[in-house]
């Protein structure tokens, strides 16, 4: 499947293929998106360059991005967007929107930071498991 195909199927969630804390988040959305709406690609993949550079984003961003059609959404807001597409009672994680963004991306900017010495850091980018490997890019 191709990037534009892919993109053009539902959004696209760009993550860090060698942080453990991001590889878990991913590995709690594909269960609670059983219809296989969210589709994955790490940052550092030929896919994920591309979605960052059809979007004039740079190509060492260090967030996590949600593309969905034309709009993109990163750090925080990235969070919140894919909470609101799992549904009740992830979106409930919308009422986040109530805090000023800089506060929130605050917060991602030092969880994002620490993360390697946290949560730990992968040798290659996390490969799929059969059942959804069709949902990464």
């Amino acid at each position: 499947m191709s990037e534009s195909s892919a993109s053009a199927d539902g959004p696209v969630l760009l993550f860090d293929g060698v942080c453990n804390l991001c590889t878990g988040a991913v590995r709690f959305v594909v269960p609670r998106d059983p219809d296989g709406r969210i589709r994955f690609a790490p940052l550092q993949s030929a896919a994920g360059r591309a979605l960052l550079a059809r979007h004039d984003l740079p190509d060492d961003l260090d967030s996590v991005v949600l593309v969905e059609g034309d709009r993109v959404y990163t750090k925080s807001a990235a969070a919140i967007r894919v909470a609101e597409l799992l549904g009740w009672p992830y979106r409930a994680a919308a009422v986040a929107r109530l805090l000023p963004r800089r506060l929130r991306d605050a917060a991602y900017d030092v969880i994002a930071a620490n993360r390697y010495d946290w949560f730990g850091r992968r040798e290659q980018c996390m490969v799929p498991s059969e059942d959804v490997s069709d949902r990464f890019l």
